[in-house]
């Protein structure tokens, strides 16, 4: 047992992180225009500045400050703020002296960093039914990626971030054929199912797929209704030799990676992934991550992290208790790693309250 982390499943990769020297962060970013809806996302202050957070996200992590936009994307509640979850994942991976990359899937606003790209198409509005343009070369360089990681690391841990990337996810999880309506997070208290669903359900029928007759495989769900993420996430694993254990560092979207891997790769062992969330995402009372794990595979295990943000002084993080944000930028998986490796969770919540300002 570790303060802050309650664990769905198998707990040998606590004592693994423990030990293990070098692992890596990854944080794959993207863009899909579905975030433009109106009252569909809240990973932002608007819905057009919804397309810079990734970029954003990306910034803060690597520079402390963003170039792309006049302010740090955030969450706007009342007279707090909610930051971005960027800022709890760049506090983590700090105090715990974790090495990271930033993977561009696919961004419409480019962050004014080096990092890796992976694909020259940005995701579109899935409601088209041509959400991915090229999911397959998104997939395959990630595929290239992923092994060259993981020979130079003996751990990845793979976040993401993307708005909207909650309604995305529910399309390639229904595209797959799973029972996910009504079952996938958001980034408000109030999570919009009918328009997720209604958004979806025009999307697939635009692509011409009936998840109930087709025999849809993960990249054509992805190429219909999903975002470049999903694609990057899928081929980064994929890449990765069998023996190198992942954690994947997020929730509703890694569980519609979590699928898309299993259709490409019907017997791959999912005894070494685990999935590491946030505390508010597993308990959130709109969604139901854990029985999205278990129809995908009953062998995923699933870590819960709670970084105490009752106890917290500074005011835009105690919007998380209220249903604001939950997750995003890999922040669950890297206070999860962090934790893992012997930081206490009030130091981590200290380092995270002095990174927010």
């Amino acid at each position: 047992m570790i303060d802050g982390i309650t664990t769905y499943g198998s707990d040998e990769i606590l004592e693994y992180l423990g030990k293990v020297i070098d692992p890596v962060f990854i944080c794959t970013i993207g863009t899909t225009e579905t975030s433009l809806i109106p009252s569909l996302s809240g990973a932002g202050a608007t819905p057009e500045l919804t397309e810079y957070t990734p970029a954003a996200d990306s910034e803060l992590m690597v520079l402390g400050t963003v170039k792309c936009m006049e302010n740090i994307p955030q969450t706007v509640v009342g007279e707090a703020a909610a930051p971005t979850p960027a800022m709890l994942t760049k506090a983590s991976l700090e105090i715990a002296d974790i090495p990271f990359i930033i993977a561009d899937a696919g961004c419409k606003i480019k962050p004014n960093i080096d990092c890796m790209r992976l694909g020259k198409e940005y995701g579109r509005d899935i409601r088209t039914g041509k959400g991915v343009l090229n999911p397959l070369e998104i997939y395959e360089n990630a595929r290239e990626l992923g092994a060259e990681l993981a020979r130079r690391h003996p751990m990845l841990i793979i976040g993401e971030s993307i708005a909207a990337g909650t309604t995305t996810a529910l399309g390639v999880l229904k595209a797959l054929g799973y029972d996910a309506n009504e079952k996938v997070s958001g980034s408000m208290p109030h999570n919009p199912h009918d328009m997720k669903t209604k958004i979806v359900d025009e999307g697939l029928k635009n692509a011409g797929l009936d998840p109930q007759s087709d025999n849809i495989d993960g990249l054509q769900a992805i190429g219909a209704v999903g975002d470049p993420t999903l694609a990057a996430i899928s081929g980064f694993v994929l890449g990765v030799d069998e023996q190198i254990p992942v954690v994947l560092a997020g929730g509703t979207q890694m569980a519609a990676a979590c699928a898309v891997i299993k259709s490409i790769k019907p017997s791959f062992d999912f005894t070494r992934i685990n999935i590491a969330t946030t505390v508010y995402v597993v308990g959130d009372e709109t969604a139901d991550l854990l029985d999205l794990m278990a129809q995908i595979d009953e062998d995923l295990t699933i870590h819960s992290v709670d970084p105490g943000f009752e106890l917290s002084s500074h005011a835009g993080l105690k919007n998380y208790l209220d249903g604001f944000v939950k997750e995003g930028a890999g922040a669950g998986g890297a206070m999860f790693t962090a934790l893992a490796r012997g930081v206490p969770v009030d130091k981590l919540r200290e380092k995270i309250e002095k990174t927010c300002g």
